[in-house]
Order: structure tokens, then sequence, then C-alpha cells
């Protein structure tokens, strides 16, 4: 059933303090992109909306909330797709940005390329008038705490990720015309190298979108999605027939037996059929088809209220 939207705030052990955030979160998001799927706009409309809801969401690492570098600065990635003509966008360690999916956007739209990175990409943005921020706007006392506590030489920020997520965000959406749309957008790596970039803003691996197929927004260990490239490799097994839950789940299977990376997705097909599978302990998602908006946190969940119910 048409249309359909999904959204991810990020894979791995979500604190019990910060899990109704998160879950509050995705719904909201869910709620904002669906808004405009239901007034008529495209696909690509709804999930850049649904992620800059997200954006703007202090307990995800996109946006306001991202993750610090080994320098205590945000560099954020972000990446669209259009799923009709395959067009995308994408930029990558940008900073002094509120919104990079919006970002990435216009470099889809107004430009011949399909990723623009760090000063580069601020140049673009001044010119095409995005309001520049103070990188201090973006840092929540969170990110903070938390990278200082993995500057010592003994800290591992990649397990200290997963088990203490502020999770890379993202959505799918099928419109009514049945045009097909990806989105996703993060702060990166916890206490990564400056000028690290990962999956998110890599065409195949941060997202892939194709009307004749689907399409998929990851979240999970970058490194690890981009050596499967995980979205492109997910779609590859719908194309042979699997459904979106099944072809979602071999190709995390497939990332987790050769890299041994985890993470999570959410998928959707061109007749709306969609998922949300993951293999960390939880993942914050939600979904809206019909009337009715589907969510969850933790393996098998599939919660529901109506599309106007309260938060």
């Amino acid at each position: 059933m048409l249309p359909v939207l999904v959204v991810h705030g990020g894979a791995g052990h979500i604190p019990k303090e910060r899990a109704e955030l998160s879950s509050a979160g995705v719904r909201a998001a869910a709620r904002t992109g669906y808004a405009v799927l239901q007034g008529g706009r495209s696909s690509m409309d709804a999930v850049v909306e649904a992620v800059t809801s997200l954006e703007n969401n202090p307990a995800f690492n996109a946006g306001c909330g991202s993750v610090l570098n080994a320098k205590g600065e945000v560099e954020m990635d972000a990446i669209v797709m259009d799923g009709r003509t395959l067009a995308s966008g994408a930029v990558s360690a940008v900073r002094n940005v509120a919104n990079p999916v919006q970002l990435a956007r216009l470099v889809m739209d107004k430009t011949s390329h399909l990723c623009l990175t760090a000063e580069g990409a601020s140049q673009f943005a001044r010119a095409m008038g995005v309001p520049e921020v103070p990188g201090e706007s973006l840092v929540t006392d969170y990110a903070r705490m938390r990278w200082k506590r993995n500057l010592g030489p003994v800290a591992n920020p990649v397990e200290c990720q997963i088990s203490g997520k502020m999770g890379t965000v993202g959505a799918v959406a099928v419109d009514a015309e049945g045009n097909i749309a990806c989105a996703t957008s993060t702060g990166g790596m916890l206490n990564k190298m400056e000028g690290r970039v990962g999956d998110t803003a890599c065409i195949g691996c941060g997202g892939y979108a194709d009307n004749k197929v689907g399409a998929v927004s990851p979240t999970g260990h970058g490194e690890a999605i981009m050596k499967v490239t995980l979205s492109r490799l997910i779609l590859f097994h719908m194309e042979q027939g699997l459904s979106s839950d099944k072809g979602s789940d071999l190709g995390l299977a497939t990332m987790k037996e050769r890299t041994g990376g985890l993470g999570g997705v959410v998928t959707v097909d061109p007749q709306g059929r969609w998922a949300a599978r993951f293999n960390t302990n939880q993942m914050a998602w939600a979904a809206v088809q019909g009337d009715t908006l589907h969510y969850g946190l933790y393996p098998g969940e599939d919660l529901t209220q109506g599309i106007g119910d309260a938060n």
C-alpha cells in the first residue's frame, strides 16, 4: 500500500535513559515525513523532512548531537538518492551546517556532482545561502562526555559507539506515484580521525534507491558497511527475488560473516513492502503506512498506534 515511509535512528545498544528519547524521536520524524506524502509531495521531499527532524533532535548522532572527532569537533556526512532518475547528492566532513541532508539535496539538485567534501562543501553551502551555524551549537554535553571518555590510549571508540549509541539516522519512502527515495545523515564515528569519511556519503553504501528495486538506508559500523556495499548488496538480493526483510537479513549476515561488523537497515520495495532489520541489540525505527504507525526498539518488536494518536 502506498505511500509508505520508514525511518531509523541508529543501531547498537541504546542506554536505558535514552531509549524513550530515541523511540519518540523516530516516531515524530516518521509522522513528519508521512505528512509530506499525505500532502501529495514526493518521496524525496518526505525523506529529507524526516531526516531533518532527526538532525534537529540531540538524541541522535546527526546534526545537533553528532559525535565528536579526535579534536573534539563535529564533522558530518549525508546522502540522498532519487530512485526515479538515480540522481544522488552527498556531503562529507562538513562543518557548521545544521542540516547536512538539506545540503546533500542541494548538491543533487544544483550541481553535476554526486559528493562535495569538507571546505568545498562549506563553500557550496555559502553560495547556496545555507546559514552557517557555530560549531559549538552542534555539540551536546552527552557527546562531549563520550569524547572525553574515549581519549585514553586503551579506549575503543568503535565498541563504545555501538554500546552507547547515538545513532546515524535515515529514511526510505515510496510516494503515491510509486517513486522511491532514501536519505541518511550522520556525525560519523566517535573520536574518529579528522577528515575520516564513513559509509554514509558513499552511494551504494550509506544509501541507495532505485524505482525498479527499492531503497535502503543503513546504520552501523561504517567501514564494515563500505566493505560489502551494504545498501546495494541488499537491493541485489531483492533483485534476485528475496523480500525486503529477507534481503536485509542476508545482507546484514554477510557483513557480519565477512567483516565482523554489526548494523541495521530500513528497506522498502516498489509495492510499499517495508522492513526494519538489525543484528545489534537495538535499533530505534518507525514506519507509517495507511493510518498506522509501527515502531520498535528490540528484535522482533512491532508496536503500533494510530497515526493521529499522541506521541
